[in-house]
């Protein structure tokens, strides 16, 4: 006589087979493609891993460090503030061919695709003034000023720099949309000075940045959080 339990463990038992059956090649590629899909994504929408290219950023950043920005800051219609550090996309001819390299290996290129290794192609400076700012530098070793407001920047820009006026004297009015961007390293930063004369006049747009820099993980000696200088907190808002 059949039990009637029969037909149900045999279901079982098949199914359990079946389970035990999968290669482990198989499970191994399933959840490497799960890997790889939360890294894409993680990259799009949160964080992403660059490199700084040059000493435009000393004393913070030096050559070849390694930083993380985070892109939620400016989810939501939230933008660049004043004091901080951004990535960009070139807007046009700003990097070098050196600085414009990015991985080259098959290895490094695949880990770059998932934020896993630092982008080429990008700048990182720090936003000193927004849409609607008015920036001028005086000439000679006088500080920057943001709407009529003198900063204070030895918090955080290279000791002994010039503040502003290494490309010469300037007053720019920062439209809408657009970010004024300097380097901490004055004397050795081809930022929105630079390039006044271009057809940008210097401006970033806002859709060309990337993230804000949050953190500071290569080399472990110096890994730190960064924060937004107080410096920019006295600043007016535009009249």
């Amino acid at each position: 006589m059949t039990h009637p339990d029969a037909p149900f463990q045999e279901k079982e038992q098949r199914r359990s087979s079946e389970k035990k059956a999968k290669p482990l090649w198989l499970e191994t590629v399933v959840l490497l493609g799960v890997a790889l899909i939360l890294a894409i994504g993680i990259k799009a929408f949160f964080v992403q891993a660059f490199y700084i290219p040059s000493p435009s950023m000393e004393p913070q950043f030096v050559k070849n460090d390694r930083i993380l920005v985070e892109k939620v800051s400016y989810w939501g219609g939230g933008t660049p503030q004043r004091g901080d550090i951004v990535v960009f996309k070139d807007p046009g001819n700003w990097l070098s061919a050196e600085e414009d390299a990015g991985p080259t290996s098959p290895i490094t290129k695949v880990l770059s695709a998932v934020g896993l290794y630092p982008t080429g192609g990008h700048l990182v400076k720090r936003v000193v003034a927004v849409g609607g700012d008015t920036v001028s530098c005086a000439g000679g070793r006088s500080l920057l000023t943001i709407n009529g407001h003198a900063l204070h920047e030895t918090s955080y820009i290279q000791k002994g720099a010039n503040p502003c006026s290494e490309y010469g004297k300037f007053n720019v009015h920062v439209p809408k949309g657009s970010l004024w961007v300097m380097g901490d390293n004055r004397d050795d930063s081809a930022d929105s000075r630079a390039h006044m004369s271009e057809p940008d006049h210097g401006f970033v747009r806002t859709d060309l940045v990337v993230g804000k820099v949050f953190a500071l993980v290569w080399p472990l000696g110096r890994a730190e959080i960064i924060h937004r200088p107080a410096d920019f907190k006295a600043i007016p808002d535009p009249k």
